[in-house]
Order: structure tokens, then sequence, then C-alpha cells
């Protein structure tokens, strides 16, 4: 493609957002576009051990019953799940990007979080960079 880059930001830890994140940035690598996700304040959540399993819906949540009801469709659609979906990612060249003043603001150490996924540490400076070029930013 025509020298094209993708950011994405991800500020929510809900589970739909970070598979949405994931999705489209899976969506844009097997285009060909490069991507990388900004991973901070809640969104950090997900890059910590157990991450994936304790996100919950950002929307009828319902202690977990939603998130439940969510896991059981998907599964039934066949839909790759959300450790599917980041390792995909991962093998597809997507760079992820930890904030690292949402770490130390959370107290957040690199050892809480899975180095399997991370593949930089920065602050936004890192993150205006890398999107500097961008053709694409979304927020999620």
């Amino acid at each position: 493609m025509e020298n094209k880059k993708a950011t994405i930001i991800l500020h929510s830890g809900g589970f739909d957002k970070i598979m949405s994140a994931y999705i489209v940035g899976n969506g844009f690598l097997s285009m060909g576009i490069p991507v990388s996700i900004f991973f901070t304040f809640w969104g950090l959540n997900a890059l910590k051990k157990k991450g994936f399993d304790r996100a919950p819906l950002s929307k009828m949540n319902m202690l977990g019953l939603g998130r439940a009801m969510i896991k059981r469709r998907m599964k039934r659609h066949n839909v790759a799940s959300l450790e599917e979906l980041a390792q995909s990612y991962k093998s597809l060249g997507g760079i992820t990007i930890a904030c690292t003043m949402t770490m130390e603001l959370m107290g957040i150490a690199k050892e809480d979080l899975r180095e399997d996924l991370v593949t930089e540490y920065g602050t936004v400076g890192k993150y205006c960079y890398v999107s500097k070029d961008a053709a694409i930013t979304l927020f999620i």
C-alpha cells in the first residue's frame, strides 16, 4: 500500500473495546498496513498478566454475566478469542506500545505486563513520534 500507516490509542479496558482494537489492527495488518496500538490508562490493564481474563464488558457487564454470554456466543460463531487476536496481531507484525506514564501513575511494573505482547515502552512522545506519519488514527 502507498506507505500508509495506522495507529490506535486504546484508552479503555473493556473486553469489547480491546477486541475491537485487535480486530481493526489485524484488519490493517492483513492489508499490508503497519499498525501500532498505544495502550494507555485503563487500556493498559489488558496487557497485565491475566488482563484479558479480567476485562469487563464496557456496557451490560452485569457482574460478569454479560461477558460470559458474549464469550459463549463468540465460541458458537467461531469468533477468535481475545488471546488468538492478540497473537495474530503480534505474528503479523503489529506493534504494541505500553504507556510508561500510565504505568507510573497506576503503579504497574514491567514485570506485571505480558512481555510476550509488549513490543515497546514509551510516553505520549513515543506515540506522537510513531503516529506523526500515520494516515489513519483511531481512539478506542
